[in-house]
């Protein structure tokens, strides 16, 4: 069921119609409940804009509520809300970001259908991957080495298939997930928890920036937001609200995935889940969620098998994204390294590994481990940071 009924999904990229839906996602006191009370009066919510104080009144809309109105239909610059809409706008004008309000036909189709629904969405980047079919990839951010080469792994091979790989940018099995996509060639969205100037975490900056670039970044938070814990459940739905279906790789029982999982299947997306070691802490909430009914995955067969009722699937293809010239299995930036140094890229992750970890994954005695770490330094590719080593490319 819609947040808001068909009348308001009239095609429109006005300027002037961006700014009356900025008002009104910003106006005080107009929070979810009292939007959906409105909706059936307002079919579409900027008329509320329009009208006189009595009608507002009328409508049970606290005096702030009024108060902003008023000074919107007034175009008081000093009013907060006046004043942040013109921010927003600049903001956005400045940093290259697109804003996509409820009319829009830009707007994703799915997440239209979620009971909560933002209604308008910061985008940098590709927007037309929007209406392009989606997976989310979830898991934990203190993922294992398996649960880390999992997520990439799935990640390439639905990209290749033609599915938009949808995460949040969290360290881990997100940062995995983002990553498998890129270094094959293909884009991926990432749906973040603050203002698309402020990537967050700091350690995926570079990854963030690669996203954009060669994908799409996401957010319903406006420029200059930051990263608050209160944020991220409402990302998560997001996620699930923009995918046909959720993959688990890894999650603890009390995780920011299994919250993902259980928005997912309230918006009725199918539910995947990889399972693990019954002694591993972060298989636990992927076993959980199969007792649950969610579907055991081992390969990306599964998924297709699950999904294959609802979407046709090309032939694996690479898109128009700027990565778009590799081939399946070539690495951006790592052209003219020996295959020492590459052996030890692919076997690094998004977070930091110790050199004995790597010593283990490669089988390199420490010397020459250390000779391709620095190597890689030099190229811009790897970087020191507590705990080891880890790609910043």
């Amino acid at each position: 069921m819609t947040d808001l009924p068909p009348e308001a999904r009239n095609p429109g990229t006005d300027p002037e119609d961006t700014e009356h839906w900025l008002a009104l996602v910003n106006l005080p006191g107009f929070g979810l409940r009292r939007r959906r009370k409105l909706a059936s009066a307002y079919p579409r919510l900027t008329d509320l804009l329009t009208q006189n104080p009595a009608t507002l009144r009328a409508n049970g809309l606290p005096a702030e509520t009024r108060d902003a109105i008023r000074a919107w239909q007034q175009g008081d610059p000093d009013h907060p809300v006046v004043a942040k809409v013109a921010r927003i706008r600049q903001d956005c004008e400045r940093l290259g970001i697109a804003i996509v309000t409820w009319p829009d036909v830009r707007y994703p189709e799915a997440l239209r259908h979620i009971h909560d629904a933002p209604l308008v969405l910061f985008a940098r980047g590709d927007i037309n991957l929007l209406a392009r079919d989606q997976i989310g990839i979830v898991g934990s951010r203190h993922a294992t080495r398996a649960g880390l080469d999992h997520a990439r792994r799935f990640s390439a091979e639905l990209s290749a298939r033609h599915l938009l790989v949808t995460s949040g940018l969290a360290l881990g099995v997100d940062g995995a997930a983002h990553a498998g996509a890129l270094d094959q060639g293909f884009p991926t969205l990432a749906v973040i928890g603050c203002g698309l100037d402020r990537i967050y975490p700091s350690q995926h900056r570079r990854l963030g920036q690669r996203v954009i670039e060669h994908g799409l970044m996401l957010s319903e938070y406006p420029p200059g937001t930051p990263a608050r814990a209160a944020h991220f459940p409402q990302r998560n739905r997001i996620i699930s609200g923009l995918s046909r279906g959720v993959l688990v790789v890894e999650a603890g029982l009390k995780s920011g995935s299994l919250i993902t999982a259980r928005l997912a299947l309230e918006q009725g997306r199918e539910v995947f889940a990889i399972p693990g070691s019954v002694h591993s802490p972060v298989a636990r909430g992927c076993h959980h969620l199969i007792k649950q009914g969610a579907r055991l995955v081992e390969t990306v067969d599964d998924v297709l098998e699950e999904l294959g009722t609802w979407w046709s699937f090309s032939e694996p293809v690479c898109t128009d994204s700027p990565a778009a010239g590799q081939r399946v299995g070539e690495r951006p930036g790592l052209a003219g390294l020996e295959r020492r140094e590459i052996a030890v890229f692919e076997a690094l992750g998004y977070d930091p590994q110790s050199t004995d970890a790597l010593s283990s994954a490669t089988g390199l005695p420490a010397d020459q481990l250390m000779q391709s770490l620095l190597l890689l330094e030099l190229q811009g590719l790897v970087g020191s940071a507590p705990g080891g080593f880890q790609r910043i490319a």
